[in-house]
């Protein structure tokens, strides 16, 4: 793979190369429509496919929140084209690294040493390069370490990267008002969070220690001293990416072990701690020989308000869904239902959501659930495509929901797609079992 040697870092080279990528999806649109009218049985699998090319390109340069974007859409699994989704997964684990100068040069900046000042061993070419960092094999001690270099930049450029898009994701949310903002606040600390690695290593080992009883869990241990705000140092942990595991495993009792674990460590996170590591894509995690699921990146940590927690778990239980009355509370308490609405609006985002509620909570509402249910996943996009068209919707003050809604629908989507790869069939309520007594 090719490496880079420098990073595009300021808000006019960061704009310029987005708007260069607009110019050749624009490109893209026109040879399709101009195919179209030679040939009107020209399908948009080209179209896409073209864009999804040119639009990774772009964004795998600069890297960090631009790259980060396409990150979370690539787990949208159900929102997305297929070669939107193939193109933007590659950005969970497999872009191009920094080269070996710029990785020195890294070094010298935060330890003002080289890699071989700090470790017996480093190799100067990364073994994954993702979209805030790259991670490189290095050995000290008789230890084999995995350190984590966060890309030049990425940390300064959120803020301005967030303006460039904020513009589009208002037309394409409908997003209305100035309390809109609060979604871009919520994203923009996140993103800050997730740069600081420092803030990482001490996520890691609370949750960790949280988390050790938890059967069929690992995680590696950290190292302070070699670490820094942008490089982080762990235990290098043997096994292979859950979506690589996927694409081998024949063996449906493993895929219900690791998807067990996998249900019952996020279920454990939400309802013990109050607190969910809210990154889960296939990047993250690990499968070793003995089809134990590892834990390695604990950047993007969502804290659960008591506020939230409650209504947003007693609307998660179909007998309240059913119920009126308190499916209206729960509304209002999730800021769903809003005291600017017209009738209209009220009743029509009240169906909205209980349609949406009712199909996204089946999952809860079951003693075991089977995840490799396709019908399951094809109803959850013909519910989105169904409102997608909406021409009423479009209409309508699209800021709907507290801002904790968009890092915990993230990590409910993001789980329900991973235990979908798996094919994993999963007893719901056995995280209760790790639980403190009440």
């Amino acid at each position: 793979m090719n490496t880079i040697d420098s990073i595009p870092t300021g808000k006019i080279s960061r704009a310029a190369k987005l708007v260069k990528t607009g110019v050749k999806v624009g490109g893209n649109y026109l040879k399709y429509y101009g195919e179209k009218l030679v040939n009107p049985e020209v399908n948009r699998e080209a179209l896409n496919e073209s864009n999804a090319e040119d639009i990774y390109d772009g964004l795998k340069s600069l890297k960090g929140s631009a790259l980060k974007a396409a990150q979370m859409l690539s787990m949208e699994k159900n929102l997305l084209p297929n070669a939107y989704v193939e193109k933007f997964s590659l950005s969970q684990f497999s872009v191009p690294p920094l080269s070996a100068p710029l990785v020195r040069k890294t070094f010298r900046k935060y330890f003002g040493k080289e890699p071989l000042d700090l470790f017996d061993k480093f190799s100067e070419n990364s073994v994954n390069a993702a979209s805030i960092g790259q991670v490189h094999k290095a050995e000290k001690d008789g230890k084999t370490l995995a350190v984590k270099i966060q890309y030049p930049g990425v940390a300064d450029s959120i803020s301005s990267d967030l303006a460039i898009v904020k513009p589009i994701a208002i037309r394409m949310f409908n997003l209305q008002g100035a309390d809109s903002e609060k979604y871009f606040k919520e994203v923009e600390l996140k993103l800050k969070e997730e740069t600081d690695y420092k803030l990482e290593i001490k996520q890691s080992q609370e949750i960790a220690q949280a988390c050790s009883h938890i059967a069929n869990l690992r995680f590696p241990q950290y190292y302070e001293e070699l670490s820094t705000d942008r490089i982080l140092t762990m235990d290098w942990m043997h096994g292979v990416h859950l979506s690589e595991w996927t694409k081998t495993n024949t063996d449906p009792e493993a895929a219900r072990k690791v998807g067990q674990v996998l249900w019952d460590f996020y279920l454990f996170q939400i309802h013990e701690l109050r607190k969910v590591h809210a990154d889960p894509h296939p990047g993250n995690f690990l499968i070793n020989e003995e089809n134990e699921l590892i834990a390695i990146d604990f950047g993007c940590m969502k804290e659960i308000p008591d506020d939230f927690y409650e209504p947003y778990f007693e609307l998660a239980k179909a007998e309240n869904i059913s119920d009126p009355e308190k499916l209206q509370k729960g509304l209002k308490d999730l800021e769903i239902i809003r005291t600017d609405d017209s009738p209209e609006e009220a009743k029509y985002f009240t169906k909205l959501f209980s349609e949406m509620l009712s199909l996204f909570s089946k999952p809860f509402n079951s003693e075991v659930f089977d995840f490799s249910d396709d019908s399951f996943f094809a109803a959850i996009a013909a519910l989105g495509e169904k409102y997608a068209k909406s021409t009423e919707l479009r209409k309508m003050n699209g800021n709907r929901g507290s801002k904790h809604f968009l890092y915990i629908n993230r990590t409910f989507f993001g789980l329900y797609n991973l235990l979908h790869e798996l094919k994993a069939e999963v007893r719901i309520n056995s995280f209760q079992q790790y639980l403190e007594p009440a």
